[in-house]
């Protein structure tokens, strides 16, 4: 379970009691579990409480309403990603290279589960609907995981085991060796078995990006 102090980005008013943070979580969890499989419009608040337990005025405290219960929805399991995939960089546990790849290898295994999948997809669907939950979600959650990569390029770069003039562009052109793979998931074409040809793309890649970032 996560700590108390953890919720604290999450949810608009910060459970004091370990009872309050389990009821957070479980609406947390619960909203996220009908939303994915009956869509957003279907569930209503009520039904949130009903599997969950608890009362509306939870959500209301907690998120405010329907709209800031998704939202915290999203952040919440953003927060689960980067614990599951995008760890900082510890030159004394790995050498660069590996970390690249194991991040990628990592990424592409979280996007292959298809309640991943569908999630990606539900937050696809919500944001053509509301360009400042597009926003958010841009803010907190792809910025956030190029901004950790971007992080590591720029502490490589200045201690010269790579050359990296720009961290953020570069960040953004690593990601894009998993962009046809993201396509496929969010237009539901079923992706190729995770294999060791996948394996093998993924490390040839990871190569080529860091040839491309050696002194001048």
């Amino acid at each position: 379970m996560q700590d108390l102090t953890q919720l604290e980005p999450i949810a608009r008013d910060l459970p004091q009691t370990r009872r309050g943070h389990e009821r957070c979580v479980a609406l947390l969890e619960s909203g996220a579990e009908l939303f994915l499989e009956f869509g957003y419009d279907a569930v209503s608040l009520d039904d949130i409480v009903n599997h969950a337990g608890g009362s509306k005025a939870s959500i209301y405290k907690y998120f405010g309403n329907k709209e800031g219960l998704f939202k915290a929805i999203c952040d919440y399991r953003r927060d689960q990603f980067f614990n599951d995939i995008c760890q900082s960089f510890n030159s004394e546990q790995s050498d660069f290279r590996s970390y690249l790849i194991t991040t990628l290898m990592n990424f592409q295994a979280h996007l292959l589960l298809p309640e991943k999948a569908a999630f990606m997809r539900l937050i696809v669907e919500q944001s053509q609907r509301n360009p400042e939950l597009a926003r958010h979600i841009h803010e907190q959650g792809p910025k956030q995981i190029q901004l950790a990569i971007a992080v590591a390029l720029e502490n490589g770069h200045k201690k010269g085991f790579l050359y990296c003039e720009n961290p953020m562009f570069s960040a953004q052109f690593y990601f894009g060796i998993l962009r046809n793979l993201e396509w496929k998931i969010l237009m539901g074409l079923p992706p190729e078995e995770f294999d060791q040809e996948t394996n093998k793309y993924i490390e040839y890649s990871v190569d080529r990006f860091l040839d491309g970032h050696q002194k001048p």
